[in-house]
Order: structure tokens, then sequence, then C-alpha cells
């Protein structure tokens, strides 16, 4: 097994104010980061990816649900008798894996939503639970030759200003493509809280696949920026559960900059360059000023899409 230390992240001083649940384990760490919003991590994986259950007075919304690997249903279970629904921010894999175990499932429904929506085969996704990947044990029941992500229905399409309404709390749909097609925003005005998905989170920002448009990203990047005087929180889908809202004005500046070629450009993994900031980074193709007219994906008729 790896040795690698990704589980190290709960070691972040974000998390000393922050009390784990008792639902956690060996694969998820629960902590309660504002009264009724959880978050759900996957800290022992390299994505490091971070779902969220937010509770209100009549149901229960869950933002993404992971790689897929761990049951995240039986969390949000222990969590809450409310009924609870999924709202997807984008369908990359390690934010539908656990897609398959729920009802109903919202998304923009957007071109790469429905190709996702069919699942992914193992050969896909096995690295994800490679030792390089992790550094703990999976689950019970789960290898590198059998990990896969299962085919799910989308039952409902949100759309730019749709309000969500879980009873004692409102949320705003805001469409932000760029990282994907199918990008959304989660924004509660009335508490200053913004779920800006992966288009900002405090590390390298994906910004290298087929699917991202980079000019797309830039604009959608811009209209969160605005919003940040009003914002009290972030809570981004990687890394750590909490962020400072002047980091999206940071990141609107420093996307102009690399668009404009005015950012030192540092070699990564192979076929990938970096451009690094205080506190974030973007990661992208070495031939990133090509990428502006990146192709999308044209939707086929797919009963998974509403």
């Amino acid at each position: 097994m790896s040795s690698n230390g990704f589980g190290e992240c709960l070691s972040d001083p974000v998390f000393a104010d922050l009390k784990k649940h008792a639902s956690s384990n060996d694969w998820f760490q629960v902590f309660e980061v504002d009264p009724g919003i959880w978050a759900i991590l996957e800290p022992y994986q390299w994505q490091r990816v971070i779902s969220y259950l937010i509770v209100g007075a009549d149901r229960a919304l869950l933002l993404d649900t992971g790689n897929g690997i761990g049951n995240i249903k039986a969390i949000v279970d222990q969590l809450t008798d409310k009924p609870i629904f999924v709202l997807n921010s984008h369908s990359h894999f390690d934010h539908i894996g656990g897609n398959h175990h729920f009802d109903e499932v919202l998304s923009a429904s957007t071109a790469f939503s429905i190709v996702q929506c069919k699942g992914l085969e193992n050969v896909d996704v096995a690295l994800e639970v490679s030792p390089a990947a992790l550094c703990c044990g999976l689950p019970d029941g789960v290898t590198q030759n059998s990990h896969c992500i299962r085919p799910y229905a989308i039952t409902g399409k949100v759309k730019d200003g749709d309000v969500i309404d879980l009873g004692n709390r409102q949320l705003e749909i805001l469409q932000i493509p760029g990282h994907t097609d199918d990008c959304i925003a989660l924004l509660d005005r009335k508490s200053g809280f913004l779920w800006p998905g992966d288009s900002f989170y405090e590390g390298p920002i994906w910004l290298f696949s087929p699917e991202t448009d980079l000019e797309a990203y830039s604009n959608s990047v811009a209209r969160l920026a605005t919003l940040a005087p009003q914002l009290k929180m972030l809570f981004p889908s990687h890394k750590i559960p909490k962020s400072s809202p002047a980091f999206l004005i940071e990141a609107h500046w420093a996307i102009k900059l690399v668009l404009a070629g005015k950012a030192r450009a540092v070699p990564a993994r192979t076929g990938l360059v970096s451009f690094e900031f205080e506190g974030f980074s973007f990661l992208m193709r070495e031939n990133y000023d090509r990428l502006q007219a990146s192709a999308r994906l044209e939707p086929e008729p797919n009963r998974c899409a509403p």
C-alpha cells in the first residue's frame, strides 16, 4: 500500500475549529462546517474530493456524491432523516460516483452530463484505486479490478437562476461553464455562502480536460468574482472545505493573466504546465492557447437524461 500522505490535508488549520462527526469512518471524514451543512471528505485518495449535505427544514440536498469508492448514502443516512436528493456541481467521475444510490439526481444536463451518466468502465477509473492514488486501504468489496462508475438517471434539469427551497434555506443555481460545460455553483444569498464546485479550490485547478473551455472558464470566474464582496464563505469541492471569497477575485485576475500570455508556465507532468499563484494554481495542457475552441460533445438520445 502506498504511503502517499493525501490524508495530511486534515492537518490544515481550517479543521482546528471543526468537530468530526461520529459517522466518519476509514474512508469518509465528516465535519459540520456550519449548522445544517456537512462536508463529507474523501481525504485518503488523491482527488481529496468533498461532497456537501445541506439540510433544510423540509428536505436535504447532497451536492455531489464523490468517487463512488465508499458508500456515501450510508453516511448521509446517519446525518439526516429528511428526504435527500442529489445535485451535481458537474459530471466528472469524482463527483458522480455515488449517484446510483439515489432516486433523484438533478444536473445541468448538458452534452457532457448525458455522456457521463452512462457510467465509466473499470479501465477508465482503475487508476483512482491504485496504490499510487491511496494512503489507506480500500473499503470492503472494492478492488482495482472491480471499481467503476455505475450508470444513473438524471431525473431533473436545473438552469441558471433556478432557486431550490429546502425549507428555511433557499439555494440559487448559477451556471458557470468552463471546467466542464455543465458546471454550476450553488449560492445561499441570505447566508453569504457559495459552493463553487471545481471552478475554484485551494490547489491545482484542473483545466486540461478535452471538455474544458478556457474562455468560458474565464468568463465564469469573472462572474463569481463580482459576488465576492457579498460572500462570507466558500465551500470548495476539493482538499479543504472552507475558503475565503477573496480568492475568487484573485482567480479572476490570474486566469486573465494566463490567457493574455503574461503568466509564467512551469512544466508539470508530461504534456502539462502549471501557472502558480498564492494559494492556488491552474494546471493546463502545454498547448493551452489553442484550447479556446475546445471540442464540444453532441448530446445523444439517452434514457438517463430528462
